[in-house]
């Protein structure tokens, strides 16, 4: 019995030592020494404070800042601790009263594109909604919005803002990011990082 049970006892520990220290260490160690930023959460800093991340979202509402996805996590949104979406379905009548708040929230913040140069060309004259300012994302955590629904925005941050159009269209085009390696996603806009952007400029 002995002689069975020690080999055993023997590569439960070996595999215990590889896979619960040995593997964990030589990645931590791997990933700060060539990941440093990502691993630590791809922090954003501002004169030396962090303000958040790239990765996840934060909840803006003035007028004078682009909103990003809704967030359905719990007890408060962009809470990173219980990621989620709402699970509604698209018969739930909680779905279509959460779609329009979002949309009389944007009525009533003044969104809304005026320059129809701006604006693409299958788009022009009707001035849809883009969906991801009125429906929330499956993580809600989501830190990015689409091109689209950053140019939905730029008139109302313009206005807010007492900038040109063209200034603030200006910071969404060097905020917009391309498809992964070119080929995966859809392009995407941070909307901390436009934001910030937008505080930068106001106080130089």
């Amino acid at each position: 019995m002995k002689a069975q049970f020690r080999p055993l006892i023997v590569i439960f520990a070996v595999l215990a030592a590889i896979t619960g220290l040995v593997y964990p260490a030589v990645m931590t160690v791997f990933g700060q020494a060539v990941f440093h930023r990502q691993v630590n959460g791809s922090l954003i800093e501002v004169n030396g404070k962090v303000v958040g991340s790239e990765l996840i979202g934060q909840q803006f509402d003035a007028p004078q800042y682009f909103w990003g996805r809704l967030s359905a996590t719990s007890p408060m949104p962009y809470n990173a601790a219980n990621s989620g979406g709402s699970n509604l379905g698209p018969t739930n009548p909680a779905l279509a009263d959460e779609v329009k708040g979002r949309i009389a929230a944007l009525e009533a913040a003044g969104t809304g594109i005026s320059r129809p140069d701006l604006q693409p060309d299958s788009q022009r004259g009707s001035q849809p909604i883009p969906v991801d300012l009125v429906t929330s994302s499956g993580s809600g955590l989501d830190p990015e919005i689409s091109p689209a629904a950053a140019a939905y925005q730029i008139a109302r941050v313009a206005r807010a803002r007492n900038l040109s159009e063209n200034e603030v269209q200006a910071l969404v085009d060097r905020y917009t990011k391309g498809r992964q390696f070119g080929v995966f996603g859809e392009p995407r806009v941070n909307v901390l990082e436009l934001n910030l952007a937008l505080d930068g400029k106001a106080a130089s």
